[in-house]
């Protein structure tokens, strides 16, 4: 007993080890995502929780998108500087007389994160350089700018999505805070926060609020956002592909859910698809509550952002998975911005992706 406990321990604790040839990036990117992470829950109880807003309004998300990527940015450019960002906002519209109200409640987020705690003592250690100062207006827009980048292509490159599931979000259903480590075109590290998602997916009263980290070569595993000890996860073993389940978005806009229903009967799967915003779907399938995730094209010509895939696309391989676009290619994240090389998104256990791909294909022939 003593034995597998110690083996355990060692487990957890190797993403900071020695072994790790990215451990400082790891525990920096740990502690951008978990601020990140607590700040668009602080926007959410502030602006959408008080009933304040209407239905079609998106502004709270625009604040927290903002904010979280102001923050991230602060802290990675604090630690690696010479590392680019590839992130999904930019300030020039808050720079509008019409958008000044908005721009004032990022800055009031923003600084009240820096005087705030998230994680534990040694996740938030990582921000005692960058100090509780409160910063102005320009220097927040300044920080949001640092997410300019247009390429992965070549060294070490940062890929973040501050808000990724608009909808999930404002229904405090999934979203998540998805933050990736990009060299040379290839993921090589993934954290992605998941505020709303809690540690056991069939335990409703299991605490909410789950990080996701995956180093390339050193495994997958998750944690609480107030406990630093990680658990490793994998996929879950399927004897039947007719057992399976899929894990696809909530809405119908993001993915063709009707071809990925024809998809489902081709492999024989008869259990209702699990519907999440976000790439929580990443993240339910790399520990077992899902088996397959499919993001299908719902219109020619659209290509992916890479930072709605690259913190998943390591978590899936690292947690015994295999991500390819809907033609079986490998996911290029040196194209840009967007992943304009591939079309569409199919991820799976390793053991049954072959199988999955060809229903995909087939499905597609078929319309």
């Amino acid at each position: 007993m003593l034995a597998r406990l110690g083996a355990l321990r060692r487990q957890m604790t190797s993403l900071t080890s020695a072994t790790n040839p990215y451990a400082k990036e790891t525990a920096v990117a740990i502690s951008a995502v978990l601020k990140a992470s607590l700040v668009a829950d602080r926007v959410f109880q502030k602006l959408v929780s008080t009933d304040s807003v209407t239905k079609d309004d998106k502004s709270p998300v625009t604040v927290g998108d903002y904010t979280a990527q102001a923050l991230v940015s602060t802290l990675l450019h604090h630690h690696f500087p010479s590392y680019g960002i590839v992130g999904e906002e930019d300030s020039k519209d808050l720079k509008t007389v019409q958008q000044k109200v908005l721009s004032d409640k990022i800055v009031h987020f923003a600084n009240w994160a820096l005087d705030s705690q998230a994680g534990t003592d040694q996740d938030h250690s990582y921000w005692s350089p960058i100090g509780k100062e409160q910063r102005t207006e320009t220097e927040w827009h300044e920080a949001i700018d640092r997410g300019n980048a247009e390429s992965a292509a070549t060294g070490r490159t940062w890929a973040l999505d501050p808000i990724d599931g608009t909808k999930g979000f404002l229904r405090k259903g999934q979203y998540a805070v998805c933050l990736a480590l990009i060299q040379d075109g290839e993921p090589v590290l993934g954290v992605t926060g998941c505020p709303n998602l809690p540690i056991d997916f069939e335990d409703n009263t299991s605490s909410k609020g789950t990080l996701f980290v995956a180093v390339k070569g050193q495994g997958a595993y998750q944690r609480s956002f107030d406990n630093e000890q990680l658990t490793p996860i994998h996929f879950a073993p399927i004897g039947s592909l007719a057992d399976a389940s899929f894990c696809e978005s909530v809405e119908a806009g993001h993915s063709d859910q009707s071809t990925n229903a024809r998809i489902a009967s081709l492999l024989g799967i008869t259990k209702q698809p699990t519907r999440m915003d976000s790439q929580a779907k990443y993240c339910s399938i790399s520990r077992g509550d899902g088996d397959i995730y499919l993001r299908l094209p719902v219109k020619a010509g659209y290509q992916e952002k890479i930072w709605d895939h690259a913190s998943g696309t390591v978590l899936v391989g690292e947690a015994g998975g295999i991500v390819t676009d809907m033609h079986g290619k490998k996911l290029d994240f040196g194209q840009g911005r967007t992943l304009k090389a591939n079309q569409g998104v199919v991820a799976a256990n390793k053991d049954v992706h072959a199988k999955v791909l060809r229903a995909v294909q087939q499905a597609l022939a078929d319309k």
